[in-house]
Parts: structure tokens; sequence; C-alpha cells
């Protein structure tokens, strides 16, 4: 399996809709300089397949509130792959968002979050699949990629996991 990582800064993300025709794989989108979340809705009906994004979670950003954003995303594009990036404890920082991403009450504790009586609803359309990135790699239960490839055109990057 191979994941493709998109990042862009927000001013060229215009260009990405074609980039992302192009690719033939599953493919994750990274903003530079914006919340992705917020910058991959802007290219709702401009998307013709299926895409990802790639979430930075902090104590600025929690892993629930992405969450949140996530839910919301996946109703106004055809989302497939989350990853979730971290400092530290990116596998459960995925946890929970993953706990998160449905209509039934989330009763959860890990090692970064206790989550009581929570409901995130409306839950996805669809299943999303989600990804830990810990600086290294990228894990989804017994699946570990590692970067392969970049390449680089001016602002614009694709890193390929595999």
């Amino acid at each position: 399996m191979e994941l493709v990582r998109l990042t862009t800064p927000l001013a060229h993300l215009s260009e990405v809709a074609t980039v992302v025709s192009a690719q033939t794989g599953p493919l994750v989108i990274a903003c530079t300089d914006a919340n992705p979340v917020m910058a991959v809705a802007t290219l709702r009906g401009q998307l013709d397949r299926p895409v990802g994004v790639w979430l930075n979670v902090s104590s600025d950003y929690s892993a629930a509130l992405a969450a949140r954003d996530v839910a919301t995303l996946s109703w106004l594009i055809d989302l497939e792959h989350v990853v979730v990036s971290a400092e530290h404890d990116a596998p459960s920082h995925a946890d929970v968002l993953e706990a998160l991403l449905t209509n039934d009450e989330v009763n959860f504790a890990n090692d970064v979050a206790v989550i009581a009586r929570a409901f995130n609803r409306p839950a996805p359309p669809r299943p999303i699949a989600v990804w830990s990135y810990d600086g290294r790699t990228l894990n989804r239960g017994n699946t570990t990629l590692i970067e392969s490839s970049a390449a680089h055109f001016a602002d614009v990057s694709l890193t390929t996991f595999a």
C-alpha cells in the first residue's frame, strides 16, 4: 500500500484539484500555513475523487476538536483518510479521533484523553481510515508505511509513504 501526502501553502490551494486528479492512489492534503480541514473544505465541488487530510494535533488543537472538524468535512467532500500527526503519542491521539467518529455515546480513556458521555454527531457518512504519524512512520492497525520518495515543486511537495 502507498499513501501520498500533498503539502501546500494556502496560496497554492487552487492548484490542488488538478494535482489530485493526476494522482491514482490514496492522497492526503496537508496545508503549511492554515488549518488543513478549512483549506480542504474550500475544494468542495472541485475534487473528482476521494482525498484525505493531514492534521497536526497539539495542546492548541486537540484530537477531540480535530474529530469534530473531520466529521464536518466528511459531509462536504468524499473524505477517505485522516492522518493524525503529533510530537508525542500520535497513536493515542489518533485513537481519540477515531473513537469520536461515531453517532454513539463515547466513553473512552487512554494516555492523552478521558472522554465520558460524549457525542460527535453526525458521524461521517462513510468509514474513514485513521492513521497516526510519529515523525517517521505512518501507522494504522498492523500496517506501517515509511517515506519512500519525495518530489518538490516550488512550494508544493508530494511525499510517498509505502
